[in-house]
Protein backbone atom coordinates (compact mmCIF):
# COMPACT_ATOMS: atom_id res chain seq x y z
CA UNK A 1 0.00 0.00 0.00
CA UNK A 2 1.39 3.28 -1.20
CA UNK A 3 1.29 6.20 0.80
CA UNK A 4 -0.39 9.79 0.64
CA UNK A 5 0.17 11.91 -2.56
CA UNK A 6 1.59 15.33 -1.28
CA UNK A 7 3.96 16.64 -4.01
CA UNK A 8 2.39 15.31 -6.85
CA UNK A 9 -0.09 14.74 -9.47
CA UNK A 10 -2.79 12.22 -7.80
CA UNK A 11 -2.27 8.70 -8.62
CA UNK A 12 1.80 9.08 -9.04
CA UNK A 13 3.12 6.72 -6.64
CA UNK A 14 5.26 8.10 -3.85
CA UNK A 15 6.89 6.67 -0.76
CA UNK A 16 4.90 5.21 1.98
CA UNK A 17 3.62 7.44 4.84
CA UNK A 18 4.68 10.92 3.03
CA UNK A 19 1.97 13.21 4.54
CA UNK A 20 1.31 11.64 7.83
CA UNK A 21 4.66 11.88 8.73
CA UNK A 22 5.88 15.03 6.99
CA UNK A 23 6.17 18.09 9.37
CA UNK A 24 4.00 21.38 7.43
CA UNK A 25 4.56 23.35 10.57
CA UNK A 26 8.58 24.71 10.59
CA UNK A 27 9.22 27.95 8.64
CA UNK A 28 11.99 27.73 5.90
CA UNK A 29 14.13 30.83 5.85
CA UNK A 30 14.86 32.56 2.63
CA UNK A 31 18.00 32.68 0.91
CA UNK A 32 16.78 34.98 -2.30
CA UNK A 33 19.20 36.68 -4.72
CA UNK A 34 18.08 39.95 -6.88
CA UNK A 35 15.79 38.93 -9.46
CA UNK A 36 13.57 40.64 -12.46
CA UNK A 37 10.11 40.84 -12.10
CA UNK A 38 8.77 40.63 -15.32
CA UNK A 39 4.98 40.69 -16.62
CA UNK A 40 5.55 39.47 -20.06
CA UNK A 41 9.50 39.25 -20.31
CA UNK A 42 9.99 42.54 -20.65
CA UNK A 43 9.50 44.28 -17.67
CA UNK A 44 13.35 45.89 -16.22
CA UNK A 45 11.74 46.43 -12.41
CA UNK A 46 13.97 44.68 -10.22
CA UNK A 47 12.67 43.10 -6.78
CA UNK A 48 15.09 41.76 -4.52
CA UNK A 49 13.47 38.85 -2.01
CA UNK A 50 14.10 39.75 1.92
CA UNK A 51 16.43 37.65 3.79
CA UNK A 52 14.05 36.63 6.34
CA UNK A 53 10.21 35.97 6.83
CA UNK A 54 10.32 38.83 9.63
CA UNK A 55 11.59 41.33 7.53
CA UNK A 56 10.22 44.80 6.84
CA UNK A 57 6.40 44.73 6.76
CA UNK A 58 4.96 45.65 3.38
CA UNK A 59 1.44 45.02 2.40
CA UNK A 60 3.33 43.56 -0.90
CA UNK A 61 3.74 40.04 -0.41
CA UNK A 62 7.04 37.78 -2.79
CA UNK A 63 5.67 34.31 -3.10
CA UNK A 64 8.12 31.35 -3.90
CA UNK A 65 8.59 27.80 -5.22
CA UNK A 66 5.37 27.97 -6.54
CA UNK A 67 3.84 24.63 -8.38
CA UNK A 68 4.01 25.47 -12.20
CA UNK A 69 0.34 25.12 -13.04
CA UNK A 70 -0.61 27.07 -10.34
CA UNK A 71 -3.69 29.49 -11.45
CA UNK A 72 -3.86 32.97 -10.08
CA UNK A 73 -7.29 31.85 -8.54
CA UNK A 74 -4.97 29.72 -6.22
CA UNK A 75 -2.59 32.62 -5.28
CA UNK A 76 -5.26 35.40 -4.78
CA UNK A 77 -7.18 32.63 -2.20
CA UNK A 78 -3.94 32.54 -0.07
CA UNK A 79 -4.15 36.55 0.64
CA UNK A 80 -8.36 36.25 0.72
CA UNK A 81 -9.02 34.86 4.25
CA UNK A 82 -6.73 37.95 5.74
CA UNK A 83 -8.25 41.08 3.76
CA UNK A 84 -9.04 42.42 0.09
CA UNK A 85 -6.16 41.52 -2.54
CA UNK A 86 -5.83 44.69 -4.47
CA UNK A 87 -2.84 43.19 -7.14
CA UNK A 88 -1.49 40.73 -8.04
CA UNK A 89 1.86 39.69 -10.81
CA UNK A 90 2.58 35.91 -11.62
CA UNK A 91 6.07 35.39 -12.99
CA UNK A 92 5.31 32.04 -13.76
CA UNK A 93 8.57 30.84 -15.53
CA UNK A 94 9.97 31.49 -11.91
CA UNK A 95 7.00 29.78 -9.91
CA UNK A 96 7.02 32.67 -8.45
CA UNK A 97 4.49 35.44 -7.94
CA UNK A 98 3.91 39.14 -5.79
CA UNK A 99 0.10 39.77 -4.21
CA UNK A 100 -0.16 43.23 -2.62
CA UNK A 101 -2.90 43.53 0.29
CA UNK A 102 -5.50 46.17 0.99
CA UNK A 103 -3.57 47.36 3.99
CA UNK A 104 -0.39 46.53 5.56
CA UNK A 105 -1.77 45.05 8.94
CA UNK A 106 -3.56 42.24 6.49
CA UNK A 107 -0.05 41.62 5.12
CA UNK A 108 1.43 41.49 8.73
CA UNK A 109 -1.76 38.84 9.64
CA UNK A 110 -0.87 36.77 6.73
CA UNK A 111 2.66 36.79 7.27
CA UNK A 112 2.70 36.11 11.09
CA UNK A 113 0.27 33.14 10.50
CA UNK A 114 1.87 31.14 7.54
CA UNK A 115 5.09 31.60 9.53
CA UNK A 116 3.68 28.68 12.04
CA UNK A 117 1.84 26.95 9.05
CA UNK A 118 3.34 26.04 5.90
CA UNK A 119 0.93 27.25 3.12
CA UNK A 120 0.55 24.20 0.33
CA UNK A 121 -0.72 24.70 -2.76
CA UNK A 122 -1.49 21.33 -5.06
CA UNK A 123 0.21 19.36 -2.27
CA UNK A 124 3.51 21.44 -2.43
CA UNK A 125 5.13 23.67 0.21
CA UNK A 126 5.31 27.08 -1.01
CA UNK A 127 6.67 30.19 1.09
CA UNK A 128 5.62 33.64 1.58
CA UNK A 129 7.59 37.10 2.52
CA UNK A 130 7.86 40.39 2.46
CA UNK A 131 8.73 41.95 -0.51
CA UNK A 132 11.01 45.22 -0.56
CA UNK A 133 8.46 46.96 -2.34
CA UNK A 134 5.28 48.67 -0.62
CA UNK A 135 2.90 49.09 -3.55
CA UNK A 136 3.12 46.50 -6.16
CA UNK A 137 3.04 48.70 -9.95
CA UNK A 138 2.48 46.37 -12.57
CA UNK A 139 1.26 47.27 -16.57
CA UNK A 140 -2.19 45.92 -17.17
CA UNK A 141 -1.89 45.61 -20.78
CA UNK A 142 0.82 43.09 -19.98
CA UNK A 143 -0.82 41.42 -17.12
CA UNK A 144 -4.44 41.23 -18.39
CA UNK A 145 -5.25 37.62 -17.16
CA UNK A 146 -3.99 38.10 -13.66
CA UNK A 147 -6.02 41.72 -13.68
CA UNK A 148 -9.13 39.70 -15.04
CA UNK A 149 -9.07 37.10 -12.34
CA UNK A 150 -8.55 39.87 -10.02
CA UNK A 151 -11.04 41.74 -11.01
CA UNK A 152 -13.58 38.68 -10.64
CA UNK A 153 -12.60 37.32 -7.13
CA UNK A 154 -13.42 41.35 -6.24
CA UNK A 155 -16.53 41.00 -7.69
CA UNK A 156 -17.40 37.83 -5.98
CA UNK A 157 -16.22 39.46 -2.60
CA UNK A 158 -18.59 42.49 -3.18
CA UNK A 159 -21.77 40.92 -4.14
CA UNK A 160 -21.35 37.64 -2.73
CA UNK A 161 -23.06 36.31 -5.85
CA UNK A 162 -21.90 33.58 -8.73
CA UNK A 163 -20.24 35.08 -11.97
CA UNK A 164 -21.35 33.98 -15.08
CA UNK A 165 -19.37 33.54 -17.89
CA UNK A 166 -16.26 33.42 -15.70
CA UNK A 167 -13.49 30.68 -15.40
CA UNK A 168 -13.19 32.09 -11.53
CA UNK A 169 -14.59 29.27 -9.13
CA UNK A 170 -16.14 30.90 -6.21
CA UNK A 171 -15.76 27.80 -4.07
CA UNK A 172 -12.04 28.51 -4.51
CA UNK A 173 -11.61 32.10 -3.94
CA UNK A 174 -14.02 33.04 -1.09
CA UNK A 175 -13.04 32.98 2.19
CA UNK A 176 -14.12 29.83 4.20
CA UNK A 177 -17.25 30.69 5.90
CA UNK A 178 -17.17 27.71 8.51
CA UNK A 179 -14.31 25.87 9.71
CA UNK A 180 -16.38 22.41 9.66
CA UNK A 181 -15.28 20.38 6.25
CA UNK A 182 -17.24 17.19 4.83
CA UNK A 183 -15.54 14.87 3.48
CA UNK A 184 -16.32 11.90 0.90
CA UNK A 185 -14.37 9.14 0.31
CA UNK A 186 -13.97 7.53 -2.81
CA UNK A 187 -12.25 4.67 -4.42
CA UNK A 188 -12.31 3.33 -0.65
CA UNK A 189 -10.46 0.36 -1.71
CA UNK A 190 -8.65 0.00 1.73
CA UNK A 191 -10.18 1.48 5.05
CA UNK A 192 -9.91 5.01 6.20
CA UNK A 193 -9.81 5.27 10.11
CA UNK A 194 -10.96 8.58 12.06
CA UNK A 195 -6.89 8.71 13.14
CA UNK A 196 -5.73 8.54 9.49
CA UNK A 197 -7.88 11.55 8.77
CA UNK A 198 -6.82 13.38 11.88
CA UNK A 199 -2.75 13.00 11.08
CA UNK A 200 -3.29 14.10 7.05
CA UNK A 201 -5.90 17.47 8.29
CA UNK A 202 -3.85 18.16 11.19
CA UNK A 203 -1.01 19.35 8.74
CA UNK A 204 -2.99 22.16 8.04
CA UNK A 205 -4.05 23.39 11.98
CA UNK A 206 -5.44 22.16 14.87
CA UNK A 207 -7.93 19.63 14.55
CA UNK A 208 -10.76 20.03 17.10
CA UNK A 209 -13.27 17.44 16.30
CA UNK A 210 -13.58 14.75 13.72
CA UNK A 211 -17.15 12.68 12.99
CA UNK A 212 -17.04 9.86 11.01
CA UNK A 213 -20.14 8.02 9.40
CA UNK A 214 -21.77 6.26 6.11
CA UNK A 215 -24.30 7.64 4.22
CA UNK A 216 -25.68 6.39 0.31
CA UNK A 217 -23.21 3.50 1.37
CA UNK A 218 -20.20 6.33 0.71
CA UNK A 219 -17.61 6.78 3.91
CA UNK A 220 -18.17 10.32 5.28
CA UNK A 221 -16.81 12.49 7.77
CA UNK A 222 -17.32 16.01 9.29
CA UNK A 223 -13.72 17.80 10.51
CA UNK A 224 -14.06 20.95 12.59
CA UNK A 225 -10.95 23.64 12.75
CA UNK A 226 -10.21 25.94 15.47
CA UNK A 227 -10.10 28.34 12.20
CA UNK A 228 -11.69 28.56 9.16
CA UNK A 229 -8.59 29.49 7.47
CA UNK A 230 -7.41 25.72 8.36
CA UNK A 231 -10.24 24.23 6.44
CA UNK A 232 -9.73 26.59 3.55
CA UNK A 233 -6.01 25.69 3.35
CA UNK A 234 -6.70 21.87 4.01
CA UNK A 235 -9.81 22.16 1.07
CA UNK A 236 -7.47 23.60 -1.32
CA UNK A 237 -4.57 20.94 -0.94
CA UNK A 238 -6.09 17.63 -0.29
CA UNK A 239 -9.55 18.40 -2.71
CA UNK A 240 -9.24 15.30 -4.82
CA UNK A 241 -6.10 14.11 -3.68
CA UNK A 242 -5.53 9.91 -3.10
CA UNK A 243 -4.90 8.80 0.70
CA UNK A 244 -3.41 5.46 -1.13
CA UNK A 245 -2.02 4.90 -4.52
CA UNK A 246 -5.25 5.09 -6.83
CA UNK A 247 -7.79 4.62 -4.41
CA UNK A 248 -9.63 6.55 -2.11
CA UNK A 249 -9.95 10.32 -3.28
CA UNK A 250 -10.63 12.58 -0.75
CA UNK A 251 -13.81 15.04 -2.02
CA UNK A 252 -13.44 17.90 0.33
CA UNK A 253 -16.68 20.40 0.20
CA UNK A 254 -17.43 23.65 3.21
CA UNK A 255 -19.81 22.25 5.74
CA UNK A 256 -22.71 24.09 5.99
CA UNK A 257 -22.24 23.04 9.91
CA UNK A 258 -20.27 26.22 11.89
CA UNK A 259 -20.20 23.47 15.26
CA UNK A 260 -19.86 20.11 15.46
CA UNK A 261 -21.71 18.10 18.81
CA UNK A 262 -19.91 14.95 19.62
CA UNK A 263 -21.32 13.10 22.67
CA UNK A 264 -18.87 9.99 22.40
CA UNK A 265 -15.03 9.74 21.99
CA UNK A 266 -14.27 6.56 20.19
CA UNK A 267 -13.21 5.26 16.80
CA UNK A 268 -16.20 7.10 14.86
CA UNK A 269 -16.09 10.18 16.71
CA UNK A 270 -13.48 12.50 18.77
CA UNK A 271 -13.42 15.33 20.43
CA UNK A 272 -10.08 17.01 20.92
CA UNK A 273 -11.30 19.36 23.46
CA UNK A 274 -13.23 17.08 25.40
CA UNK A 275 -10.82 14.33 26.83
CA UNK A 276 -13.58 13.62 29.40
CA UNK A 277 -16.30 12.17 27.32
CA UNK A 278 -17.55 8.47 27.91
CA UNK A 279 -16.80 6.13 24.96
CA UNK A 280 -20.38 5.16 24.53
CA UNK A 281 -21.76 1.94 24.90
CA UNK A 282 -20.14 -0.80 22.92
CA UNK A 283 -17.11 0.80 22.14
CA UNK A 284 -13.81 0.50 23.36
CA UNK A 285 -12.64 2.42 25.57
CA UNK A 286 -9.41 5.21 24.11
CA UNK A 287 -5.72 4.45 23.90
CA UNK A 288 -3.90 5.95 26.23
CA UNK A 289 -1.68 7.55 23.45
CA UNK A 290 -4.88 8.46 21.48
CA UNK A 291 -6.17 10.22 24.69
CA UNK A 292 -2.22 12.26 25.10
CA UNK A 293 -3.17 13.35 21.41
CA UNK A 294 -5.85 15.72 23.31
CA UNK A 295 -3.23 17.33 25.22
CA UNK A 296 -0.86 17.46 22.00
CA UNK A 297 -3.58 19.12 20.20
CA UNK A 298 -4.45 21.95 22.31
CA UNK A 299 -0.60 22.41 22.31
CA UNK A 300 -0.28 22.74 18.42
CA UNK A 301 -3.21 25.06 18.47
CA UNK A 302 -1.22 27.84 20.73
CA UNK A 303 1.53 26.94 18.66
CA UNK A 304 0.12 27.51 15.45
CA UNK A 305 -1.69 31.09 16.50
CA UNK A 306 1.60 32.79 18.24
CA UNK A 307 4.54 31.53 16.53
CA UNK A 308 5.83 34.15 14.78
CA UNK A 309 3.76 37.27 16.65
CA UNK A 310 6.03 40.11 17.74
CA UNK A 311 5.47 41.02 21.57
CA UNK A 312 7.71 43.57 22.95
CA UNK A 313 9.21 44.42 19.56
CA UNK A 314 10.63 40.66 19.03
CA UNK A 315 9.07 38.13 17.08
CA UNK A 316 7.82 34.58 19.51
CA UNK A 317 8.65 31.41 18.09
CA UNK A 318 7.21 28.39 19.40
CA UNK A 319 7.90 24.86 19.02
CA UNK A 320 6.87 21.96 20.64
CA UNK A 321 8.92 21.08 23.52
CA UNK A 322 10.54 17.21 24.07
CA UNK A 323 9.77 17.72 27.76
CA UNK A 324 5.85 16.13 28.42
CA UNK A 325 4.68 18.26 31.25
CA UNK A 326 6.32 21.64 33.32
CA UNK A 327 8.07 20.18 36.74
CA UNK A 328 6.72 22.36 39.62
CA UNK A 329 9.22 22.43 42.54
CA UNK A 330 8.58 20.33 45.54
CA UNK A 331 6.57 22.11 47.74
CA UNK A 332 8.14 23.70 50.69
CA UNK A 333 10.77 24.86 47.86
CA UNK A 334 11.89 28.39 46.62
CA UNK A 335 12.32 28.13 42.93
CA UNK A 336 12.61 32.28 42.52
CA UNK A 337 9.65 32.52 41.15
CA UNK A 338 10.67 30.35 37.98
CA UNK A 339 7.84 28.66 37.63
CA UNK A 340 3.93 29.29 37.90
CA UNK A 341 0.97 26.53 38.79
CA UNK A 342 -1.91 28.76 36.64
CA UNK A 343 -4.41 25.63 36.56
CA UNK A 344 -6.77 27.40 39.37
CA UNK A 345 -5.65 30.65 37.75
CA UNK A 346 -8.44 32.60 36.68
CA UNK A 347 -6.64 33.47 34.19
CA UNK A 348 -7.25 29.81 33.00
CA UNK A 349 -10.47 29.63 30.54
CA UNK A 350 -10.22 25.94 29.95
CA UNK A 351 -10.78 24.71 33.46
CA UNK A 352 -13.81 23.15 32.94
CA UNK A 353 -14.08 20.25 30.09
CA UNK A 354 -16.22 20.94 27.03
CA UNK A 355 -16.40 24.81 27.54
CA UNK A 356 -17.45 27.02 24.90
CA UNK A 357 -14.41 28.95 25.42
CA UNK A 358 -12.65 26.11 23.22
CA UNK A 359 -15.05 27.01 20.41
CA UNK A 360 -13.62 30.74 20.69
CA UNK A 361 -9.75 30.06 20.25
CA UNK A 362 -8.26 33.07 17.20
CA UNK A 363 -5.25 33.89 16.68
CA UNK A 364 -4.21 37.34 17.65
CA UNK A 365 -5.53 40.03 15.44
CA UNK A 366 -5.71 44.13 15.97
CA UNK A 367 -9.90 43.43 17.45
CA UNK A 368 -10.28 42.75 21.12
CA UNK A 369 -13.40 40.81 21.99
CA UNK A 370 -14.49 42.32 25.10
CA UNK A 371 -17.22 40.74 27.85
CA UNK A 372 -18.61 40.60 31.81
CA UNK A 373 -18.74 44.80 31.14
CA UNK A 374 -20.80 46.34 33.92
CA UNK A 375 -23.03 48.54 33.26
CA UNK A 376 -21.83 51.71 34.45
CA UNK A 377 -18.88 51.21 32.25
CA UNK A 378 -18.96 53.42 29.26
CA UNK A 379 -16.84 53.72 25.71
CA UNK A 380 -14.94 56.62 26.96
CA UNK A 381 -13.90 54.22 29.95
CA UNK A 382 -12.91 51.71 28.23
CA UNK A 383 -11.14 53.76 25.44
CA UNK A 384 -8.91 55.34 28.00
CA UNK A 385 -8.51 51.92 29.34
CA UNK A 386 -7.06 50.30 26.91
CA UNK A 387 -5.15 53.49 25.46
CA UNK A 388 -2.94 53.30 28.66
CA UNK A 389 -1.29 49.84 27.70
CA UNK A 390 0.73 51.86 25.46
CA UNK A 391 -1.03 51.66 22.22
CA UNK A 392 -3.87 53.57 19.97
CA UNK A 393 -7.70 52.70 19.64
CA UNK A 394 -8.83 52.85 16.73
CA UNK A 395 -11.73 52.25 16.74
CA UNK A 396 -15.15 50.70 19.07
CA UNK A 397 -18.43 49.29 19.10
CA UNK A 398 -20.70 47.83 22.17
CA UNK A 399 -23.06 44.80 21.44
CA UNK A 400 -26.65 45.97 22.16
CA UNK A 401 -26.74 44.86 25.48
CA UNK A 402 -23.57 46.69 26.47
CA UNK A 403 -22.11 43.69 28.28
CA UNK A 404 -19.74 43.10 25.46
CA UNK A 405 -18.07 45.10 23.16
CA UNK A 406 -15.29 45.45 19.93
CA UNK A 407 -12.10 47.21 20.01
CA UNK A 408 -9.45 47.87 17.52
CA UNK A 409 -5.92 48.53 18.17
CA UNK A 410 -3.59 50.53 15.84
CA UNK A 411 -1.83 46.87 15.67
CA UNK A 412 -1.65 43.25 16.15
CA UNK A 413 1.26 43.62 18.77
CA UNK A 414 -0.49 46.28 21.21
CA UNK A 415 -3.49 44.41 20.98
CA UNK A 416 -1.52 41.01 22.40
CA UNK A 417 -0.59 43.37 25.02
CA UNK A 418 -3.65 45.38 25.85
CA UNK A 419 -4.56 41.22 26.13
CA UNK A 420 -1.88 40.73 28.56
CA UNK A 421 -2.25 43.56 30.77
CA UNK A 422 -6.19 43.91 31.01
CA UNK A 423 -7.57 40.23 30.88
CA UNK A 424 -8.88 39.89 34.50
CA UNK A 425 -8.82 43.68 35.36
CA UNK A 426 -11.61 44.24 38.17
CA UNK A 427 -13.67 46.73 36.55
CA UNK A 428 -15.63 46.45 40.15
CA UNK A 429 -18.96 45.65 40.88
CA UNK A 430 -17.61 42.48 41.08
CA UNK A 431 -16.83 42.28 37.03
CA UNK A 432 -13.82 41.32 35.86
CA UNK A 433 -12.96 42.10 32.51
CA UNK A 434 -12.50 39.30 29.84
CA UNK A 435 -10.16 40.14 26.75
CA UNK A 436 -9.88 37.35 24.22
CA UNK A 437 -8.81 38.20 20.20
CA UNK A 438 -11.91 38.39 17.94
CA UNK A 439 -12.29 37.21 14.27
CA UNK A 440 -14.31 40.12 13.60
CA UNK A 441 -13.52 43.57 12.51
CA UNK A 442 -15.04 46.77 13.21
Amino acid sequence: MDGIVTEVAVGVKRGSDELLSGSVLSSPNSNMSSMVVTANGNDSKKFKGEDKMDGAPSRVLHIRKLPGEVTETEVIALGLPFGKVTNILMLKGKNQAFLELATEEAAITMVNYYSAVTPHLRNQPIYIQYSNHKELKTDNTLNQRAQAVLQAVTAVQTANTPLSGTTVSESAVTPAQSPVLRIIIDNMYYPVTLDVLHQIFSKFGAVLKIITFTKNNQFQALLQYGDPVNAQQAKLALDGQNIYNACCTLRIDFSKLVNLNVKYNNDKSRDYTRPDLPSGDGQPALDPAIAAAFAKETSLLAMNHLNGQKMYGKIIRVTLSKHQTVQLPREGLDDQGLTKDFGNSPLHRFKKPGSKNFQNIFPPSATLHLSNIPPSVAEEDLRTLFANTGGTVKAFKFFQDHKMALLQMATVEEAIQALIDLHNYNLGENHHLRVSFSKSTI
